[in-house]
């Protein structure tokens, strides 16, 4: 799996209370609900990247105040509309 190298002061990780591996993985999980967010991944895709079921996925969401479902009003009329 490729790695991704990013320097941070060492303050940042006291800071947080965090180790550097414990600050990894919480970058890692806010950049994965991001792009769910934004609408760039589905939850299936990010369950997979961050190794997790999707129910946990779903409890990271409400943990970080996400909206679990991304469809907007008009796209759920259309839908319901089409059958």
């Amino acid at each position: 799996m490729p790695k991704i190298v990013l320097e941070f002061d060492p303050t940042a990780f006291s800071a947080l209370r965090k180790s550097p591996e414990e600050f990894a993985e919480e970058l890692k999980r806010a950049a994965v609900v991001q792009w769910y967010a934004e609408g760039r991944i589905s939850q299936s895709k990010a369950s997979e990247m961050l190794g997790i079921s999707r129910a946990e996925f779903l409890r990271e969401l409400l943990i970080r105040r996400v909206p679990a479902c991304q469809a907007t009003i008009e796209e759920i009329r259309e839908e319901s509309r089409r059958g």
